[in-house]
């Protein structure tokens, strides 16, 4: 049998052809040997058993057809947080960390009321959780599946938030009052040739297309989320990259002030959000 280090180089031979195929590579070995990669740096020369061989050859073959590492394994970090990911929601992504920064960069009180409109994983207000304990976070979601992946992973990660099933805002009364609403929200225009490429091709469209050039849920949010924020209250949106302008239009035709932006570490617009009027 192979060893480690020869495993290793054959998958990254065989997924050249990937967008990253030496972390593909190694994600997969790991999952197959159920260690972690300074087990794969400590001993390269230990050896793959028949059955782990077999394995990793099945998962490479399905990650040459397409399949999502994160589908493969069945988790994805984010924000250092080992999530629980399946193909009814989104997997995940180092961009969206940008809004847990600038959610955490704001002056909020010690015990805020935080809402995460279209959880998904539970990403976003998982990862404000673990670095804002006191925080009462809500998350919402209206497909099924993907609130119960959300009450799992807060479970497994031991990061009590509630988790609700809602389109949209419709399960809140009209009384919630938030210091801070974030979303990552379908912001897709259903003719970006993206669509067919790359791991989008294996999530749901409904958590990736949008409206009116992408923009049509996110002008649901700004508009909705006034009558669920606190006075000072702040709305944070993730975007396209070449949405920021629309978005801070929309957000000044609603009477949101402070507007900001923050970039992703591709130096992108990534993130927009604005703070409801008095």
């Amino acid at each position: 049998m192979k060893s480690l280090a020869d495993a290793q180089a054959w998958c990254q031979q065989q997924l050249a052809d990937s967008e990253s195929p030496a972390a593909d590579s190694r994600a997969l070995l790991c999952f197959v040997l159920q260690k972690n990669r300074t087990y794969l740096m400590t001993w390269p020369e230990r050896r793959l058993t028949e059955q782990q061989w077999q394995k990793l050859q099945q998962l490479v073959a399905r990650r040459q057809q397409g399949h999502p590492v994160a589908h493969l394994t069945g988790e994805r970090e984010f924000w250092s947080l080992p999530l629980a990911v399946n193909d009814s929601t989104l997997i995940p992504r180092p961009d969206t960390e940008t809004l847990v920064e600038a959610a955490l960069s704001l002056e909020l009180p010690d015990d805020a009321r935080v809402l995460d409109v279209g959880t998904g994983t539970g990403a976003i207000a998982l990862a404000l959780k673990s670095e804002r304990p006191a925080w009462q976070i809500t998350a919402l979601d209206k497909q099924p599946a993907a609130v119960a992946l959300a009450q799992h992973n807060a479970a497994r990660l031991a990061l009590p938030i509630q988790v609700l099933q809602s389109h949209w805002f419709d399960a809140l009364p009209n009384t919630a009052g938030f210091d801070l609403i974030v979303s990552n929200p379908p912001y897709i225009d259903a003719h970006d040739p993206h669509l067919q490429q790359g791991d989008v091709r294996f999530e749901p469209h409904s958590a990736l297309i949008a409206e009116q050039q992408g923009l049509a849920d996110i002008a649901h949010i700004i508009e909705q989320g006034r009558y669920y924020l606190r006075e000072h209250g702040w709305l944070l949106l993730e975007q396209g990259w070449q949405q920021a302008p629309a978005v801070v239009e929309l957000l000044t035709e609603k009477g949101y002030k402070h507007i900001n932006r923050w970039t992703d570490y591709g130096n992108v617009e990534r993130v927009t959000g604005g703070q409801k009027a008095s």
